[in-house]
């Protein structure tokens, strides 16, 4: 005879996921002792720039998000957001100024299509050509680096009108209620990403997959279909993200989005979202995007690491966080 430790007025079973809840007391915990490390940490200015300059990872993460919980990997992120980032900005340079705000609209419009027909070639050539997403978007990942550098002629892309630049700035420095633009894009982003996967039937759909292609497909679910919109959806992600980054910089450069893939990848694992598919959780996500922002301002704050090792420290926290994973899921009940 078997009893549930706690249940619901219903008498449903009432389980506590603690892989769901661990982004968020990691979080606290960095944040206790971003704290004691220095009493600046908690300043409201600094709080609101840590999760301004998260927005892209986690805007990117969210895509990312889909299109790992669907069984699949995206390598190419980085280097995509460099090659829209360049384009859009290219764009921006040789059309005629005339209205600002419609060539600013146009642009964006622009970005967002090419991000989601980059996105949607990863797809295709993974699905279709049967290819490993691995080895797929690391050979895109080459191919978007390689046209950005061309593009740039070796240096970088910036934009060329000071007036469309202040123009554009409000993107990344304006506020609207005291909260920074990119922070509501991230909830923005975040809340549509939770009700599609979570609500929608595509959801339902994109977690199936992620969790046996075979029974999902003799279920009567398009799994090539849906494995090819995850990769279109994180193409539009990493456009969102771009639109966001082109005004803080006002350029682009052969480094631009340079090691992003690895960080919406620990993102993504550091939120809860199972590598090998089948379980994605898209507010972890974002909180995972913060944790890592929040590691990188404390080690600039403080004097017990040197802030240069902030890729060595988040790809040790990208392992750690396997390594939890894989020893949560051999725990009953969990």
């Amino acid at each position: 005879m078997s009893t549930t430790t706690s249940t619901t007025p219903a008498g449903r079973g009432l389980k506590f996921d603690i892989r769901a809840a661990a982004p968020f007391a990691a979080l606290a915990v960095l944040i206790v002792v971003g704290a004691l490390l220095n009493p600046n940490f908690l300043s409201a200015d600094n709080l609101l720039n840590v999760a301004t300059r998260s927005a892209f990872i986690a805007i990117i993460a969210v895509g990312a998000t889909f299109v790992i919980t669907a069984g699949g990997l995206d390598l190419s992120v980085g280097s995509m957001s460099g090659f829209v980032a360049g384009c859009m900005i290219l764009l921006m340079n040789a059309a005629p100024l005339g209205d600002g705000a419609t060539l600013i609209a146009l642009a964006m419009a622009v970005a967002i299509v090419l991000g989601a027909l980059c996105g949607l070639g990863n797809g295709l050539i993974t699905t279709v050509g049967r290819i490993e997403p691995f080895i797929v978007t690391l050979g895109t990942m080459g191919i978007f680096r390689g046209l950005l550098i061309w593009l740039a002629e070796g240096g970088s892309i910036a934009m060329k009108a000071p007036d469309l630049r202040a123009l554009y700035r409000p993107v990344y420095f304006g506020t609207v209620f005291g909260v920074p633009v990119p922070i509501l894009v991230i909830l923005a982003v975040g809340a549509l990403g939770a009700f599609v996967l979570y609500r929608t039937a595509f959801g339902r759909h994109v977690r199936a997959v992620g969790s046996n292609e075979d029974v999902a497909r003799y279920s009567g679910i398009a799994v090539d279909r849906v494995r090819t919109l995850t990769y279109v959806i994180q193409g539009v992600c990493v456009a969102v993200a771009v639109l966001v980054y082109v005004p803080r910089l006002g350029s682009a450069t052969s480094t631009t989005g340079l090691l992003w893939e690895l960080q919406a990848i620990t993102a993504v694992v550091v939120g809860g979202t199972a590598l090998r598919g089948g379980v994605g959780r898209i507010w972890g996500t974002i909180c995972g995007a913060l944790i890592l922002e929040v590691v990188g301002n404390i080690m600039t704050l403080s004097n017990l690491v040197s802030e240069y090792l902030i890729g060595a420290v988040q790809g040790a926290i990208i392992i750690i966080a396997m390594l939890v994973q894989r020893s949560l899921l051999r725990r009953p009940g969990t």
